[in-house]
């Protein structure tokens, strides 16, 4: 389950921002909705533990983040449990797929499990790209690898940052029919965060900004 209360988050005195209450449960799929400019890239980075909010509380089932946690803590702990799906692939160019995957265990504190990586490469169809470099991939297979690596660690919460806002109408559908399909199979929440109003009608969970 997640939940954010009370959670407000000031840059100046003239750009601040309060965000409604907000309870999810474990394996939903919910749609964060909203205009550039209105604060959903602050609210993922509340949720995701990079930003420390003001006041208020931001709990992963029973994790307090802000409350309980130091920022040591709440790295590992995003490794462990979060897994974030960009725009952009954002992957270390001098490694092989395999090799960003095993990083991203690495940096979770998890011991390499190279039958996890091949499950999950299978899962999305690149398993033939395991010993390819980023830049031998197409962009489709781009976005495959980094919706591998987000949940190479079967993390309790999926979040998708603007992963359409780019591509076409065919490929946004077959983008979110893989984050959905990838959600459940690793039974993560999944929250895509979007001002594309195209998938508005994938979603029946909505929290709008």
């Amino acid at each position: 389950m997640i939940s954010i209360k009370g959670v407000h988050y000031s840059y100046n005195e003239d750009n601040s921002f309060s965000f409604k209450d907000w309870v999810v449960n474990a394996g939903e799929q919910w749609l964060l909705l909203g205009n550039s400019g209105c604060g959903k890239s602050t609210l993922l980075h509340i949720i995701t533990g990079i930003l420390a909010p003001d006041k208020g509380d931001v709990v992963i089932n029973d994790t307090n983040l802000y409350h309980q946690l130091s920022n040591k803590e709440r790295d590992r702990y995003r490794g462990q449990h979060i897994g974030i799906v960009f725009q952009q692939a954002h992957l270390i160019k001098s490694f092989t797929v395999e090799e960003n995957l095993i990083m991203a265990q690495s940096f979770a504190g998890l011991p390499v499990n190279k039958t996890r990586i091949d499950e999950v490469l299978k899962s999305l169809a690149v398993h033939n790209k395991t010993k390819s470099y980023p830049n031998e991939l197409s962009q489709g297979q781009l976005q495959r690898v980094s919706i591998a690596r987000a949940v190479i660690n079967k993390p309790a919460l999926l979040i998708a940052d603007e992963p359409t806002s780019s591509l076409d109408d065919t490929n946004t559908k077959a983008v979110l029919a893989l984050l959905m399909s990838q959600s459940a199979l690793n039974q993560s929440t999944l929250v895509v965060a979007t001002h594309d109003k195209r998938v508005k009608d994938f979603f029946s969970n909505a929290y709008l900004m």
